[in-house]
């Protein structure tokens, strides 16, 4: 029993004992996986909906997508399943105002691996979490953490509502970066990440590192740094050793390790690249393998402890084994969980500190 978990019944379940008819708001990948949950459990779908600039005549898995509008017309009362992402004021607000309405599910499916998240999943896992809620350094980590789990199990998107902070904010209370920063950007995208950093060193820095393993996404990053000093880039994935894995390309933000494709790309951990030279902050977003690149950074962590940004919202088990192992290969760190403007609970962070 963990006392700061109030939500015993998913989503899943209510959905299964649903009576009225129910609604996907979306189309994609989020919505093939809801679907892939709701044909396990018996769940019937009405219909599909999108936003009104999306319905242009789309159908999607054999259903015409309609408007709101058009299914408000058509039933009295019916229930909403969110199957995409949020992460900008105008949409999560629409989406706010849309739940005042209607009854709303956000249900959580991980970014990658398998499984569901449920009050049974906690209950298996509840030393871990309990351990996790106990080691964070501030009372508001503690209740972004409980809401982020209740919110979770319930798919209810008012456990967000209190616990969402502006990224200006915890570079300035937490992260704190100054003009001499040793920055490893992990999963460094277009650099989008290194040019936040600068905002607030006013361009400054000691010496940038950057990993970013998709090549479209590499372009961008070279395209971005070209003509900086002191930084150095790999088109390479993060990994707790020097190797090579199957990847999947898929640019954007979705390349990820996948052992299901036969196309390789090397790796590299931080520890190999720095050479014992110590870092001052990791940020580290790499779609599910935060785990393999925390175990590549264990001699930085351990020796120079440097100010850690991970992400904890691509596995299940992140939530909790993630801040356990930073925690693990050293004892002095605070660690603190923020949550950033999106719906489901994605840009749930861990920040690690001394």
């Amino acid at each position: 029993m963990i006392s700061f978990i109030t939500e015993k019944i998913s989503c899943w379940e209510n959905l299964q004992n649903e009576k009225r008819p129910i609604f996907i708001y979306g189309m994609g990948d989020g919505a093939l996986k809801i679907m892939s949950v709701f044909r396990k459990k018996g769940i019937r779908v009405e219909g599909i909906f999108a936003s009104d600039d999306f319905v242009r005549g789309h159908s999607f898995e054999g259903f015409r997508v309609q408007k709101l509008s058009e299914i408000e017309s058509a039933y009295d009362d019916f229930v909403i399943v969110l199957a995409f992402a949020a992460s900008y004021q105008e949409l999560v607000d629409r989406i706010y105002k849309i739940a005042e309405k209607h009854k709303l599910y956000v249900p959580d499916v991980p970014v990658t691996g398998s499984g569901i998240f449920t009050y049974e999943y906690c209950l298996k896992n509840a030393r871990k979490i309990q351990q996790v809620y106990d080691n964070l350094a501030d009372d508001y980590s503690k209740v972004v953490y409980a809401n982020i789990i209740n919110f979770k199990i319930s798919g209810d998107i008012r456990y967000l509502t209190n616990v969402t902070t502006p990224k200006a904010e915890i570079y300035r209370n937490i992260i704190k970066p100054t003009t001499t920063e040793v920055y490893v950007d992990l999963g460094a995208y277009n650099g989008d990440t290194i040019k936040e950093l600068l905002e607030f060193t006013k361009g400054h820095y000691s010496e940038i590192y950057a990993l970013e393993p998709d090549k479209k996404n590499f372009k961008k990053l070279s395209k971005f740094v070209d003509g900086m000093e002191r930084i150095h880039i790999y088109n390479n994935a993060v990994w707790c050793t020097d190797t090579e894995v199957p990847f999947s390309s898929k640019a954007g933000r979705q390349s990820a390790i996948d052992a299901s494709v036969s196309t390789t790309i090397e790796t590299r951990s931080v520890d190999s690249i720095l050479g014992q030279n110590p870092a001052t902050i990791i940020k580290m977003d790499v779609e599910g393998f935060e785990r393999e690149a925390i175990w590549g950074c264990s001699y930085t962590i351990s020796h120079s402890a440097p100010r850690m940004m991970v992400a904890l919202y691509h596995r299940n088990e992140d939530i909790f084994e993630l801040p356990l192992l930073i925690k693990t290969l050293n004892p002095n760190y605070k660690l603190y969980i923020r949550h950033q403007l999106y719906i489901p609970a994605w840009e749930t962070n861990l920040y690690a500190t001394l």
